[in-house]
């Protein structure tokens, strides 16, 4: 395996345990257009999934522009109510291990600018990325492999050089497609259904011990 120069993260799910959140902000919205979502259609059809892929998904009946309005009203909810995340366990020890041996950082996430924000600033990693691609903002966001592939391309690396770090099948499968060795992280799903969904590497958290081994020299 060539010396690793970089790492890119996810981040709903990867840096921070977001999920619950996210499910009740949905539910909320949901509810107030007499609809409902179950645990089920949440994981397959929300978690990791682009505004534009949910909207379709869960609003058929709206057209594009009201899809904006809706998942807007939405994400303003999820800020509502994300007082108090934290970063996942070894997540900070992690990163400060790789910058300090020389890697670059990049965060690539389907969520959009505000949330972003809220949650760097919400679990102190704001300032800390080399990059940040926002695939919402993107013509083709995850699962298509263009945000990885776009920030590869900033940080001046290639795809067997860098690890990628995700928790959700379209995250997942556009990091296989960029070509990055992919590892996930289990918060939402069981170690054993992510390295069936193609991650190279499943572990519960950034504690793990094998996660450096990745890296390291």
């Amino acid at each position: 395996m060539p010396r690793i120069k970089a790492l890119l993260f996810d981040l709903d799910g990867t840096l921070t345990h977001t999920d619950p959140v996210h499910l009740r902000a949905i539910r909320h919205l949901m509810a107030e257009h007499g609809l409902s979502l179950s645990d089920e259609d949440f994981r397959l059809h929300v978690s990791g999934r682009s505004n534009v892929d949910i909207g379709t998904r869960l609003f058929p009946n709206h057209d594009a522009a009201e899809h904006v309005t809706l998942l807007d009203r939405k994400e303003a909810l999820f800020r509502d109510f994300a007082t108090d995340l934290l970063p996942l366990p070894g997540a900070v020890a992690l990163m400060d291990e790789a910058q300090a041996a020389g890697l670059k950082i990049a965060l690539v996430t389907n969520a959009p600018r505000h949330n972003v924000d809220h949650m760097l600033a919400a679990i102190g990693l704001a300032g800390r990325f080399d990059t940040i691609v926002y695939g919402d903002e993107m013509t083709r966001p995850k699962p298509d492999p263009l945000p990885y592939l776009t920030g590869l391309q900033r940080l001046g690396v290639a795809a067997e050089e860098a690890l990628a770090f995700e928790d959700s099948p379209p995250g997942l499968l556009a990091a296989t497609r960029a070509g990055l060795t992919t590892v996930a992280l289990a918060t939402t799903r069981t170690e054993e259904d992510l390295l069936a969904l193609g991650a190279d590497l499943a572990v519960p958290d950034f504690t793990d011990p094998r996660l450096l081994t990745l890296f390291r020299s």
